[in-house]
């Protein structure tokens, strides 16, 4: 790479650790930017996936508060980040695309609708738990975890707005702030990623350079992005997510 190309991959590194801290997608900052400096497709997938893990680690210790309480049920759902990541990893070695990009985009426009009602869904399961005495799982049920599950296989495979999918299924089926659910979010990510990564560094192909200047990146912009969207309302912290994956949905959809 030259300067100017390093430079680049450092600053994409850096946003897309602030993106994910607080929404999801960093992947659509620092893919283009690897395909642009000449790294093949897959090798650009898997060095992306190698150097966002720091930043994976430093959203989750930014958002630290958030996760006081949740730890029987960070454990639980991290059992299907783990299976899925694994599984989408095999997957982006040994299969094509094709199949993904034909179903990504219909996965992402449907988390963005869920977070978007997210708000008028949560109401409408109240009254109709407190009209039939039903209880609220704390750990979302069997649902929830074959839900996150699947979505982690995506995660694997490529993982752009993998964090809205999230965000959008624990809405509807956890009694919990956004802010929390943002939290957990960040930790089930972080578990996929760091999977995938064992496994990419084995069986895969990479760029040492992306990857190290991904990673640096990428932990600097986890914590800056965890400063910031901790102080989000849930409006302000709604709309980015939406607004953030209708730009996403519309590059899937185009490439």
């Amino acid at each position: 790479m030259t300067p100017w190309e390093m430079a680049a991959v450092f600053a994409a590194g850096t946003g897309a650790g602030a993106v994910n801290a607080v929404v999801g997608s960093g992947t659509l900052i620092t893919f283009p930017v690897l395909l642009a400096t000449g790294l093949p497709p897959v090798t650009a997938t898997v060095s992306n996936g190698l150097g966002l893990v720091p930043g994976s680690i430093s959203a989750v210790i930014g958002y630290r508060e958030e996760l006081r309480g949740q730890r029987r049920r960070v454990l639980l759902l991290g059992i299907g980040a783990v299976l899925g990541g694994l599984a989408g990893a095999v997957l982006l070695l040994t299969l094509p695309a094709a199949a993904f990009e034909r179903i990504v985009p219909v996965l992402v426009g449907l988390a963005l609708v869920l977070v978007a009602c997210q708000p008028l869904i949560a109401r409408r399961v109240r009254r109709r738990r407190r009209r039939t005495g039903a209880r609220t799982r704390p750990d979302g049920g069997p649902l929830l975890f074959t839900g996150l599950t699947l979505a982690s296989v995506y995660g694997g495979y490529f993982s752009a707005a993998q964090g809205i999918i999230y965000v959008s299924l624990m809405g509807m089926l956890l009694d919990e702030t956004l802010q929390r659910l943002n939290a957990v979010k960040n930790v089930l990510a972080a578990v996929v990623s760091t999977v995938a990564a064992l496994l990419f560094l084995f069986f895969a192909e990479f760029d040492w350079t992306a990857v190290v200047l991904i990673a640096a990146g990428s932990a600097l912009g986890g914590l800056i992005g965890a400063r910031t969207g901790r102080r989000f309302s849930p409006a302000v912290l709604r709309t980015l997510i939406v607004s953030v994956g209708t730009v996403a949905l519309v590059h899937l959809v185009l490439h």
